[in-house]
């Protein structure tokens, strides 16, 4: 899925309906029973964590969801790091509608950013070798789109979206079709016969299954799973030039430079997304 695109346009706007049907209900009675819906006021996005900040534009996408009135004064952008006291926007208009909006912008900017500053310390360790850090679809249900967008914002290199941008062909699949080899070839006479264009990525779990791997064609990249240091040397130099490299099983924020060392094109790391903790912010009033 391309950021910017119609697709996750419609996604973003998917999310944010269904986020505001969850919270809102039929109305936020707490603001409606005690401001007045003529007031107006200014509230200000305040960090209180150190880290990456991801979710800006989303929050934007969520006030003009709620009220296109609202105004947005962006300070610090998706993507830069922040320190604790920062102030990343300030939102000013009905005092109804940043209410309204709040919990839902905060939630996704907090998590985004949790995601955005662990990739970015993933990045950080494989400075200097050609190996870039990639998620998995190891994600929340309902927002996977947010959280791949944290990713990139990041400085991480998102896998595939879902089941239906590229073909991976995992142990189950493999041992479910017969071996290897018979899963490839299914793979390659199926897409032949729908008329489909995807990428193939094939999973291997010892360095035999990375050899019959290479006697088919057409793969895009193999996931070397849970290999140890020495044997994901040898899958390297087995591979060569014939496709993409792929390490993934575990890999931890120490372990990534040593297996980058071993040649790999990707490292691939689901806790980029299912073990983070919120970055700290908060939406305060602004008195003027």
């Amino acid at each position: 899925m391309e950021y910017g695109s119609s697709a996750f346009k419609e996604e973003i706007k998917r999310i944010i309906t269904n986020a505001l049907r969850e919270d809102v209900g039929d109305g936020d009675h707490s603001s409606l029973s005690c401001i007045p819906s003529t007031a107006t006021g200014k509230a200000r996005l305040l960090v209180k964590d150190n880290g990456i900040l991801a979710g800006v534009e989303f929050a934007k996408a969520v006030f003009h969801e709620v009220d296109p009135d609202l105004k947005i004064d962006v300070r610090i952008e998706d993507g830069s790091i922040v320190k604790y006291g920062d102030e990343a926007f300030y939102v000013s208009g009905s005092s109804q509608s940043i209410l309204k909006a709040e919990r839902l912008a905060l939630n996704a900017m907090q998590r985004m950013s949790a995601i955005a500053t662990k990739t970015r310390t993933f990045v950080d360790a494989l400075e200097g070798t050609k190996t870039k850090i990639l998620d998995t679809r190891k994600t929340t249900p309902g927002i996977r789109v947010l959280e791949k967008w944290a990713v990139k914002i990041g400085g991480g290199v998102n896998h595939r979206f879902g089941l239906y941008d590229v073909i991976m062909l995992k142990d189950n699949h493999i041992d479910f079709a017969g071996g290897v080899s018979k899963a490839i070839q299914k793979t390659q006479q199926y897409l032949k016969e729908t008329n489909r264009d995807l990428k193939i990525i094939v999973e291997a779990r010892d360095l035999e299954e990375i050899k019959e791997i290479l006697t088919n064609d057409g793969v895009y990249r193999i996931l070397i799973d849970n290999f140890n240091y020495e044997d994901t040397r040898k899958a390297v130099e087995l591979i060569g030039n014939q496709c993409l490299t792929e390490s993934s099983g575990g890999i931890t924020l120490e372990t990534a430079p040593q297996y980058a060392a071993c040649g790999v094109d990707f490292i691939s790391s689901g806790a980029l997304t299912h073990s983070v903790y919120n970055l700290d912010l908060s939406l305060k009033a602004v008195h003027e």
